[in-house]
């Protein structure tokens, strides 16, 4: 299934967060400089386009649909989001040839597991509650769409809610496009 073809916005999040940790998983399994750097690439790639995907359409949803804890929840996962955009922030720019390469993924990848777990199990299972089916579908369309135009690599010091983020969004979305030309991927 592709998360483009999920039918609630939670499997298509889910969906996500199962390529993120394949990617995760890849980076330590591989041994070569050169795939290392293919799979930092994809991880930060995805990692990117999915956190802005959730703080542009799943986090206004959950504020809309959930009721008086829902500002609460949605700021708790974008302080998550700020703290993960960070520590990818660092990590994007190290070379897998760096001799502290690893520490910092996997340092990340505890922050980002941690927060995906609470997703999954609370926040996600709150919100689709809420949610008509064409609703959590349309937002499924929604999620893909905007990933499709939003940056590719990290901006921790851009704003993290709407209108603001989508600003600056667009602003920094061409730079990382054009730059993801000249990156390498896995095949």
């Amino acid at each position: 299934m592709s998360a483009v073809n999920a039918s609630t916005v939670s499997d298509a999040i889910k969906h996500d967060h199962a390529e993120l940790k394949e990617c995760y998983e890849n980076i330590l399994r591989t041994q070569d400089t050169d795939s290392k750097m293919r799979w930092q690439n994809q991880f930060t790639w995805e990692l990117a386009r999915h956190s802005l995907g959730e703080e542009l359409v799943v986090y206004p949803a959950m504020e809309r649909h959930l009721g008086q804890a829902s500002k609460e929840m949605a700021n708790k996962d974008r302080k998550e989001h700020l703290k993960v955009k960070e520590l990818l922030y660092k990590f994007q720019k190290l070379s897998p040839s760096d001799r502290g390469f690893e520490p910092p993924i996997r340092s990340l990848w505890s922050e980002l597991n941690q927060h995906i777990q609470e997703e999954e199990s609370h926040d996600l299972p709150a919100l689709e509650k809420t949610l008509a089916e064409g609703d959590s579908k349309s937002m499924v369309s929604s999620f893909g769409r905007m990933k499709m135009f939003v940056p590719t690599r990290s901006h921790p010091s851009s704003p993290d809610k709407p209108p603001f983020e989508t600003v600056a969004g667009l602003m920094a979305a061409p730079m990382d496009k054009l730059k993801d030309l000249f990156r390498r991927f896995p095949e």
